[in-house]
């Protein structure tokens, strides 16, 4: 049978300016009914411009100057935009990586579903409507009345996606791409995902081209792998040869980097009392009042949490959006105070300290945000966000920025970048300028909120090297935040799990993965993609502790 999709020598030309001439260079991919083609590499590599080419979605300024996609026996490439409307969402569908920014936050979610059926069929009301509930219930959406009628921002992120494939899929295409679709959800609800892709992608023999960073993903549902780096195929094959047996030296690099899910052997440390002491925190977020938000009932986001941490030591506080990790973070930097409960740290309760009080103590614990983009002031050269919480607390500005520039060496940057600002760096960059940060006040604890979700996994082991690095030569303790938990397993030498505000399970990391006691710790384990997938090693742990 000749393939659903067939690119051959695509070459897609960047702007003038570019960090390089072409987005793609001779890209040569065939796609066959029924398979699912994964696209791996990492931020730059060109998988995103491969969708966009594909779709006839590509960016002002940004063109496809050679090669062919072929599509029914059609170039796409030079199609007239009439044809290629007519072929968008109705053959070829795609779901997008971000549904917030994909979806029309105007319009109810059966409105923009149905838009797809009005455009390309001659349903009429009555019968669209009937469509789209069936293929909300096909997409396992509860409620799918009550979805019709939802706005974008009622529903949650993994029911928003759920509607972004049922609208991909409402005209049974021949061919799916899936930008990313699960990069920003939860491990269980993305496990709920992948399973309706594949399940779906099976009963209607639709060829998917799968994009994305995550090995994991790639180990739960590729029948054939194409990794990418600088716009060029450097690597195809079946998912167990490329996985197993990478011949590529970037395809192995990549694949190294992936953490695996078996802790390494802990090391014993000497007994010593806790630098931090948690008991009975509470925080209760109330109901929000006013003319758009009446009805909102107050939420418990942690309920009695108690913990110790240790010097030294990398406790890691897992479980999903909402289960109230970023929130003890929040707490414990006094972000945000708690309602009740105590947070000592050595003989002085942090929470009972008011504003003026605790300002000597906020430097003995420092935060590593999420998001590197929105955690550094755009407006302020490097050098004066490192330096400028020393020179708050006393510390002569010319000694502040010498310390700044000794910090920027510590973390992996030259210190000659001083005086630039944080748009001139990559994410990875960025974020190694936030972990400077945190260290300019010389902490004892750093609070780590999913300090690596938002970079590519290279990047992502580099960091978390880092991290490890850093934690041992300065004897720092460490609260790690993470929803993944490859990355906790190779991270932290203790693991708390929350889920609904409570805190379920805790124990040493070694144990828990391998004998995880209450039933959400092991309904998150099984919901790791992957999860019976372990990379090849080709270099040491992370955390060599």
């Amino acid at each position: 049978m000749p393939p659903a999709l067939a690119i051959a020598g695509l070459r897609v030309r960047l702007p003038d300016g570019a960090d390089r001439a072409y987005a793609l260079d001779g890209v040569d991919l065939t796609l066959a009914a029924g398979e699912i083609l994964c696209v791996v590499g990492e931020s730059g590599s060109g998988k995103s411009m491969l969708a966009n080419a594909v779709m006839g979605l590509l960016p002002p300024q940004v063109t496809a100057e050679t090669g062919t996609v072929v599509f029914e026996g059609r170039d796409l490439l030079r199609l007239p935009a009439a044809e290629m409307e007519a072929l968008r969402g109705a053959r070829i569908a795609m779901i997008f990586q971000e549904p917030m920014t994909a979806l029309n936050p105007l319009l109810r979610i059966g409105r923009q579903i149905e838009e797809v059926l009005a455009i390309h069929t001659g349903l009429a009301g009555g019968a669209r409507r009937e469509r789209v509930r069936a293929l909300l219930e096909s997409v396992r959406l509860p409620d799918p009345e009550g979805i019709m009628q939802s706005y974008p921002h009622q529903i949650s992120g993994g029911q928003r996606q759920r509607a972004m494939i049922a609208m991909a899929l409402a005209l049974r295409p021949a061919v799916l791409i899936a930008d990313e679709p699960t990069t920003a959800l939860d491990v269980t609800t993305q496990a709920q995902i992948l399973r309706l892709v594949r399940d779906l992608q099976r009963a209607e023999g639709t060829g998917v081209l799968f994009i994305t960073h995550d090995f994991g993903v790639v180990a739960e549902i590729a029948d054939r792998v194409a990794v990418m780096q600088h716009g060029v195929v450097v690597e195809t094959g079946p998912a167990g040869d490329v996985l197993n047996r990478p011949r590529h030296p970037y395809t192995q690099r990549l694949i190294a980097a992936v953490p695996s899910l078996t802790p390494p052997a802990a090391v014993p440390r000497p007994d010593a009392p806790p630098v931090l002491a948690v008991d009975g925190l509470r925080k209760t977020f109330g109901a929000r009042r006013g003319l758009l938000r009446r009805g909102r009932a107050a939420v418990d986001a942690v309920r009695d949490a108690a913990f110790t941490l240790h010097r030294g030591e990398t406790l890691g506080i897992v479980g999903e959006s909402g289960s109230g990790k970023s929130t003890v973070a929040r707490c414990l930097t006094r972000l945000v105070d708690a309602d009740a409960g105590r947070i000592r740290l050595g003989d002085v309760d942090l929470a009972t300290l008011g504003r003026r009080a605790l300002r000597p103590y906020r430097r003995r614990v420092q935060m590593i945000f999420q998001d590197p983009f929105a955690a550094l002031n755009p407006r302020r050269r490097v050098g004066q966000l490192i330096a400028q919480g020393p020179m708050v607390n006393g510390t002569p500005r010319r000694a502040a920025f010498a310390r700044a520039a000794e910090l920027l060496a510590l973390v992996g940057l030259d210190p000659r970048a001083i005086d630039r600002f944080p748009h001139e760096f990559s994410g990875g960059q960025r974020q190694r300028i936030g972990i400077a940060r945190a260290l300019a006040l010389e902490p004892e604890i750093l609070v780590a909120d999913e300090p690596v979700s938002a970079l590519d996994v290279s990047v992502q082991d580099q960091v978390l090297r880092l991290l490890a690095d850093i934690r041992d030569r300065l004897r720092l303790s460490m609260v790690f935040i993470t929803h993944d938990l490859r990355v906790a397993a190779q991270v932290c030498d203790r693991i708390l799990v929350m889920r609904a505000g409570e805190i379920v399970e805790e124990g040493a990391a070694g144990t828990l993965f391998a004998d995880p006691r209450h039933p959400y710790t092991r309904e998150l384990l099984a919901s790791v993609p992957g999860r019976g997938w372990t990379p090849p090693r080709v270099a040491d742990p992370i955390a060599t502790r």
